[in-house]
């Protein structure tokens, strides 16, 4: 906490001070008490009693005044330290890899953010100064009761020796506890935040009653261990009540008997009343405020997680965009980092500017990772990926992600204007133009923004669940345009199109694609069409490299892959015409030949035997 604590460190200075003089006046108050009672009440001293009664009610007015202060010192202190924390916290969580946010819910994530650095302010505005105060207080007071009357002293001293037992017996429990129900709160968050974004399957499959079971369930756990908690923190309560009170029954009796005989002044004994119910608050507070200190623990314990998560892709030295954009990729290899399976391995393949790569292959062949990797969404585990000539990773992310941009099948789009989803690539310091959108938006074939109700400057929904899949995916392909990219990567970005809307795209793509190094993602023939060279993965290898023609005519599972898709026929026709053309005159040329040979041979034969019938003949005239 001490770097957050630092920038603020003149309030935190000035609210220790105002604290302690505050203190001094809740100490100062049972002495003044005790001069009153043994001085002016006993000698019957009018003047000293109004003067010594104008200063307690001064160090009374001093006292609520200087609370006052401390509030609200602490107040912007602490507010200002839990805005500092939740934007580190925010962006820490933007750097960490996708392996990280693949294996942590999002509700985790919120609880974190939000609860538990709600705890920690809490803990630092109200229970870390009082912790502090009443110990001081406590430590303070006793001192001084042993100095006014040490045999009642050391009672109230030995009273603090159950306290602490009492402490230890229960944190423990109570800490095990308050972790299990952060943990579960955001298992609550989670659900809710799931059901809220999957409504629309929820109900369409009427399970409405099936989730809320599950989240009954769960809040019946979270439900259960914060009582729990509140038993374990009830009987500490108990507990911390009831020493202070059989303590002050003690003192009680025997302050009255040594004030019966002399041993102390009635003033003294007023004033260690005083001074003794004084420490009643700050002894009975004791549970609730370790309570908190442990509450306060567990979270920072949690959010600690998150910084201490490893970053594992970091910027690389030189923050220069690539400018030509050839894409090459050596025996590239990639595993998970918690797994032992390869998702690709030994990868080889070149993408030269302007030349676009269709990756076709079986669902879980490792395309979509494949397209991760070029925008280091994930970091190679072995091998390289260079952009022109030099490895990605010794890029600035910012460089990388200005040269490469990707449209994904299942795009997110976030709860602001369509103008502002679409600009989202572009920097502030290179805004896009009105024209630049409006012409992405004619390549992508989004011209339904136009028909919203505030065209661009209409702000949709959370996720974009108002617009359908194919409208996201054509925002989405047009945001990856307008980032203007030297490679552009499209991950099965046209699967959720119709049939003409797709070709209308398809047509405009062409044209963007040959300015840029283009990687496609295709499960279709028609969008395989795009590419110039199609890469066959299979089990995480690139097997075979060619046109869609040659890898059609030699490679029969590339032929079985594209075999259900009805578009196969009229995508071979398109890119086989000349060689069909060529195959089928071969054809019906080598017919002919061979009919016309046929027919010269038969009628050789035919002269042939003519001619050995002719010399029988001639043979049988013979005389």
């Amino acid at each position: 906490m001490l770097p957050y604590l630092m920038p603020y460190r003149v309030r935190w200075i000035a609210m220790v001070v105002t604290a302690l003089a505050s203190l001094v006046a809740t100490v100062a108050i049972p002495l003044m008490t005790k001069a009153v009672i043994d001085g002016p009440v006993r000698h019957q001293d009018q003047q000293g009693l109004w003067l010594l009664g104008a200063a307690a009610m001064g160090v009374g007015a001093a006292e609520a005044v200087l609370w006052f202060i401390r509030r609200w010192l602490v107040s912007r202190a602490t507010m200002g330290v839990e805005a500092d924390i939740r934007k580190d916290l925010y962006a820490r969580l933007q750097i960490l890899p996708m392996a990280f946010h693949g294996r942590w819910q999002s509700g985790q994530l919120l609880s974190r953010i939000m609860n538990d650095l709600a705890t920690i302010r809490r803990f630092m505005s109200f229970g870390l100064i009082f912790l502090m105060l009443n110990v001081l207080q406590i430590t303070v007071v006793t001192a001084i009761l042993l100095a006014m009357y040490w045999p009642l002293g050391v009672v109230v001293l030995v009273s603090i020796v159950p306290i602490t037992v009492t402490v230890l017996h229960f944190q423990q429990e109570y800490t095990r506890l308050s972790r299990l129900a952060q943990d579960q709160a955001g298992h609550v968050a989670t659900h809710v935040e799931e059901s809220a974004l999957g409504l629309r399957v929820i109900k369409s499959f009427g399970r409405e009653d099936y989730v809320y079971d599950r989240f009954d369930e769960q809040l019946t756990d979270l439900y259960d261990t914060q009582v729990s908690r509140v038993s374990v923190s009830a009987r500490f309560w108990t507990l911390l009540e009831i020493i202070p009170n059989l303590t002050l029954i003690l003192v009680l009796g025997f302050g009255a008997y040594a004030a019966g005989h002399g041993y102390v002044t009635m003033g003294t004994l007023v004033a260690f009343i005083t001074m003794m119910l004084s420490l009643v608050w700050p002894i009975a507070s004791l549970g609730f405020l370790l309570s908190m200190t442990q509450e306060s623990f567990t979270a920072a314990n949690r959010i600690a997680e998150i910084f201490d998560a490893p970053v594992e892709i970091t910027d690389g030295p030189v923050d220069r965009t690539p400018r030509g954009g050839r894409l090459e990729l050596v025996d590239v290899g990639f595993r998970f980092p918690d797994s032992d399976e390869w998702a690709l391995r030994h990868v080889t393949v070149t993408v030269e500017p302007g030349e676009t790569l269709a990756l076709v292959g079986s669902t879980g062949s490792g395309k979509s990772v494949l397209a991760a990797l070029i925008s280091r969404l994930y970091d190679v585990t072995e091998g390289q990926i260079r952009i022109d000539g030099r490895d990605i990773r010794d890029l600035s992310l910012d460089a990388l992600r200005r040269a490469v941009a990707t449209a994904f099948e299942d795009p997110t789009l976030f709860s602001m204007s369509v103008a502002e989803n679409l600009t989202l690539g572009r920097s502030r310091d290179d805004p896009a133009t009105d024209e630049e959108i409006h012409r992405a938006v004619d390549t992508a074939a989004a011209h339904f923004v136009d028909d919203l109700p505030y065209g661009l400057q209409t702000r949709i929904g959370e996720q974009g669940m108002s617009l359908s899949g194919g409208q996201r995916q054509r925002l989405s392909l047009a945001r990856a345009i307008l980032a203007a990219p030297r490679v552009l990567v499209l991950d099965d970005t046209l699967s959720a199109l119709d049939v003409h809307t797709e070709a209308v795209v398809e047509e405009a793509l062409r044209r963007v694609l040959e300015s840029v190094t283009g990687i496609v993602v295709a499960n279709r023939a028609s969008t395989v069409m795009l590419a110039d060279r199609v890469a066959l993965l299979q089990n995480g290898t690139i097997t075979h490299v060619g046109t869609h023609a040659e890898l059609l005519a030699t490679v029969p599972q590339y032929r079985y892959l594209l075999a259900a898709d009805d578009e196969l026929d009229d995508g071979a026709e398109r890119e086989l015409n000349v060689d069909g053309r060529l195959r089928e005159e071969q054809i019906d040329i080598d017919g002919r030949l061979r009919g016309e040979q046929t027919g010269i041979a038969g009628r050789l034969r035919e002269d042939i035997d003519g001619q050995h019938r002719l010399d029988r003949e001639i043979l049988e005239r013979r005389p």
